[in-house]
């Protein structure tokens, strides 16, 4: 016989879990600890489920991040993991998260509706309701996030001291499956891509989630066709490739508004308050290529429609391709590098100042100076380092580039480079934020110290929530609506470096390209380093195009 709570462990390091996130005090976690289960440990509930969410997105749900929290007295802890759970159901994100399984009423001092709280934030809520279903109700956590589309599970525990028979149901790994598109539906989508003088290929997560990059690649040099990707799906085309015309400003919405057929892969096309819309969408042509069918005549009229992994159905198209005729090659790419200039060089003299304060795009400039593209990660916070980061900043890889989704909770960009950096220790992982987000993620800096995670954080320190102005607010509001202490106040890098981090504070521009090669360095030493540059509010960054379903 054995414990549920020893059982669940056991099933973890069957299915390969390496460590798992927590806040105390979820009563599965001494069965961890027994097991040999590596936790670390946050500083609060919602860190421990970001902690785990970004790990399964970094690693494209290859291997699934999992977090448990308090549901047992006053339910705190799940009140306060709810919003990492809301963001990870919002965005499609594989984390398994395990809680005590309190119900209404199970304890005096909670009046707080764990089952009906969680289900709206989970693919999959499970109940351990009798000790004997550890085994079913594990493997059918496990289906869930390994298949179709993604998204949080919750498993929820009762009783871990109750024992069953582990023996009667031997837990075997749960496998993944996946189909592919109807070769019908292929030759359709062919056809009509032929017959399109405009084609545009928009990229979105799933082509991640399939590990499909290179064969997206493939596809669109076999075809010559321009390639935009959403801001989720970032890095899955290589933004330094000709055909590349990238995720956000004016030369993007180009090619959009300019498109007569889009063939969108991996995406629901769902515009939200950062993401494109579909402008004139009735006079497209959109072919949905998906695995989930309710995405498909959501928003924009559907076409055609595709239904399968993304990786099959792009090999499916690559197999049959010679059927479509490549689009003339020197026109093509020729218009992209003329409309990505044209755009970007309205940030450029941003990115080259020498004024001081320093202006943010100067930091994000020697960024990728001094960052390999092909062998980095930068996370990002919501609010202006999202919006001008996601402008200008090339990426290369899938996953070079996270943060915001479909929703967003302030600091994610720390938790989102400390699971960058555990899933790939060799690589550079820094975190860019603002005041904002650094406010929400002062405590837990002291996590990576204490777990010896070598990552960095840029601070875009400017005094001010700058990015909450117009045109978060409406017209009429002073752009710098709030301001908090800043850097004439307070020396955020003499307060953060009391906990064992490297830190520097650089406020001359000619400063920023060492300061980031010496916090790297730091890095390599398993020293987590912050950098607070004193920057000026410059609330700049490309725009998306607008519209209610399409028009």
């Amino acid at each position: 016989m054995v414990e549920v709570a020893t059982g669940i462990a056991r099933i973890l390091k069957t299915e390969g879990i390496e460590w798992v996130s927590t806040f105390p005090v979820c009563r599965v976690n001494n069965a961890l600890g027994q097991e040999k289960i590596p936790m670390i440990m946050m500083r609060d509930d919602r860190y421990a489920v970001a902690l785990a969410d970004a790990y399964s997105r970094m690693t494209a749900g290859n291997k699934i991040g999992v977090c448990t929290v308090q549901g047992g007295v006053n339910a705190a802890g799940l009140q306060v993991a709810y919003a990492g759970l809301a963001q990870a159901f919002e965005d499609g994100s594989p984390v398994l998260c395990i809680t005590d399984g309190v119900p209404i009423g199970g304890s005096e001092n909670s009046q707080f509706d764990v089952t009906t709280s969680l289900k709206s934030v989970s693919k999959w809520y499970g109940y351990i309701d009798h000790p004997s279903r550890v085994p079913e109700f594990m493997r059918r956590a496990f289906t869930m996030l390994r298949n179709g589309i993604k998204g949080p599970v919750v498993i929820a525990v009762p009783n871990p001291s109750a024992e069953y028979d582990e023996n009667l149901d031997p837990y075997e790994p749960v496998k993944s499956y996946k189909f592919g598109p109807d070769p019908l539906d292929v030759q359709k989508a062919l056809d009509m891509i032929n017959e399109s003088k405009k084609p545009l290929i928009y990229a979105g997560e799933g082509v991640i989630y399939a590990d499909a990059s290179k064969d997206l690649l493939t596809f669109a040099e076999s075809t010559n066709i321009p390639v935009a990707t959403t801001l989720k799906a970032k890095g899955v085309f290589p933004e330094n490739h000709p055909l590349s015309v990238g995720v956000r400003g004016d030369h993007t919405a180009k090619f959009i508004e300019e498109s007569d057929l889009i063939l969108a892969i991996g995406t629901s096309l769902s515009p939200g308050r950062f993401s494109h819309s579909i402008p004139n969408a009735t006079k497209k042509k959109i072919i949905q290529c998906n695995l989930n069918e309710l995405h498909v005549n959501r928003i924009f009229p559907t076409a055609h429609c595709v239904l399968g992994d993304a990786k099959f159905t792009l090999r499916a198209l690559i197999d049959v391709k010679p059927s479509v005729p490549q689009k003339d090659n020197n026109s093509v790419r020729n218009q992209i590098d003329i409309e990505r200039k044209k755009d970007t060089s309205k940030y450029r003299p941003a990115m080259e100042s020498s004024e001081t304060p320093i202006n943010p795009y100067r930091v994000y400039a020697d960024m990728m100076k001094v960052l390999d593209p092909n062998n980095s990660f930068v996370t990002h916070d919501s609010g202006n380092t999202r919006d001008q980061l996601s402008t200008i900043y090339e990426t290369h890889i899938p996953r070079g580039f996270l943060g915001w989704g479909n929703v967003s909770t302030l600091g994610f960009s720390l938790p989102a480079a400390m699971a960058a950096k555990l899933a790939y220790p060799e690589r550079d992982c820094i975190a860019v934020s603002g005041e904002a987000g650094i406010g929400y993620m002062l405590g837990n800096l002291e996590v990576p110290v204490r777990e010896k995670i070598g990552i960095t954080v840029v601070h875009i320190s400017n005094g001010g929530f700058s990015g909450y102005g117009p045109g978060f607010w409406g017209e009429g509001h002073d752009p710098y609506t709030h301001t908090v202490l800043g850097y004439n106040e307070i020396d955020m890098s003499k307060m953060i470096g009391e906990i064992g981090i490297h830190t520097e504070r650089v406020s001359d521009p000619s400063e920023i390209v060492s300061a980031l090669n010496r916090a790297l360095d730091a890095n390599k030493k398993g020293i987590p380093s912050y950098i607070e540059f004193i920057c000026s509010q410059y609330p700049v960054y490309g725009g998306w195009i607008s519209g209610s379903h399409g028009e």
